[in-house]
């Protein structure tokens, strides 16, 4: 079997992922030489990963059991090296001390631990604390938690300003300045995160009429639609596709198609995933690039059939199609950069849940006035 890539480091993700294939029915050989991982790894990956029945019904894995007896084993050090440490003070310091003592040390062990230790009872430490802790120190600690508990909401991708408006529609009267320095004291940071993307083709191409030329106002949704292409990379499948389509009203995807290949198919899939979900008329704008998809005659037949308006950014234009190439880097931020995909069907799953489980209805836009992409839809069918 041989060694293979020694020194080689895996994610938790990557490695569960391994185990979940040889699980499926893929050899540990087959996968050993597909992704370069030794046989006696992945043995060793699924004996770590691979969940055992308990009496109880529950199922936990060598790996778990392994974390549960280490930290049974720290506990039961740290009670040892309190009462060694700490059990000769309580005769000679004063109650504050001993309190301030437990204060310092509350990151490291359990209040109630320590309090027995220094034969401090609670209710007089925590009588103690309240005496001295001052409001603002109250009400920072209260805006810590909601601030950690939101930004674990939005997947650390919220940065201050976003955070602050929720605080702000809860009832909250803090500063963006407050927020973030509670933040930065809490290490809270927004995931921002560029990455390489693949150059695009310099094959020369014909102009087009632009009908939208920049202009991105509406006045409705389904009015003015943009649509585009982007990279995403994979590990087994190499470079997979994502064909978007935005409504520019609400800046929901209203349509979207991931394939392993940039073909026509693709962006007539994305184009028709909207259509079916949107109640268009005719007279649509649909701007894209010049792409031969877009151009493609299948294309032109789908949007002719559908009463739609094709526009076309000039050559060289980035800034004709501003808003979904946005909406493309967001994704590369928020979510692609920072995750290692195995292959296209788990880069499709996770694309699918940031689309629909977050851009379009939990991401709140600063351009939409702090609402969610579905509220703006929902409000206009309302209207």
């Amino acid at each position: 079997m041989g060694n293979k890539n020694t020194g080689k480091k895996y994610n938790e993700d990557f490695k569960k992922m391994v185990v979940d294939l040889y699980n499926s029915g893929n050899s540990a050989k087959d996968l050993s030489s597909e992704y370069g991982v030794s046989e006696v790894t992945i043995y060793t990956w699924i004996k770590k990963f691979s969940p055992m029945e308990t009496e109880d019904g529950t199922s936990i894995t060598s790996d778990e059991i392994a974390k549960m007896k280490k930290e049974m084993l720290r506990l039961q050090e740290e009670n040892e090296n309190l009462k060694k440490g700490y059990g000769h003070i309580c005769e000679k310091v004063k109650t504050t001390e001993l309190i301030k003592v437990i204060v310092d040390l509350q990151d490291q062990h359990d209040t109630q631990t320590l309090c027995g230790v220094l034969g401090i009872a609670k209710s007089t430490f925590y009588q103690s604390f309240k005496k001295t802790e001052s409001n603002r120190e109250r009400e920072n600690k209260q805006l810590t938690k909601r601030i950690k508990e939101i930004y674990r909401e939005s997947k650390m991708r919220y940065g201050a300003p976003k955070i602050h408006n929720l605080l702000e529609k809860e009832g909250y009267n803090v500063s963006v300045k407050r927020v973030q320095r509670l933040m930065k004291a809490a290490g809270l940071f927004s995931i921002v995160k560029k990455k390489f993307r693949p150059q695009s083709s310099k094959t020369k191409v014909m102009e087009r009429e632009n009908l939208l030329d920049q202009d991105f106002t509406t006045s409705t949704i389904n009015e003015k639609w943009v649509a585009d292409i982007t990279y995403i990379n994979t590990l087994r499948d190499g470079w997979c596709y994502l064909a978007s389509v935005m409504d520019l009203h609400s800046k929901k995807i209203v349509g979207y198609s991931f394939g392993r290949k940039m073909t026509t198919d693709l962006v007539i899939s994305a184009l028709n995933n909207a259509l079916d979900t949107q109640h268009t008329r005719e007279g649509l704008i649909l701007h894209s690039d010049l792409g031969s998809q877009y151009t493609s005659e299948d294309f032109q037949k789908l949007c002719e059939t559908r009463k739609i308006k094709q526009s076309f950014s000039k050559k060289g234009c980035p800034y004709d199609n501003a808003c979904i190439e946005s909406f493309h880097a967001i994704l590369k931020k928020e979510e692609v950069n920072h995750v290692t995909y195995l292959d296209y069907k788990t880069a499709n799953l996770a694309i699918f849940q940031f689309i629909e489980g977050w851009y379009n209805r939990k991401r709140i836009h600063s351009g939409l006035d702090y609402k969610t992409p579905q509220d703006i839809e929902d409000q206009t069918k309302t209207a």
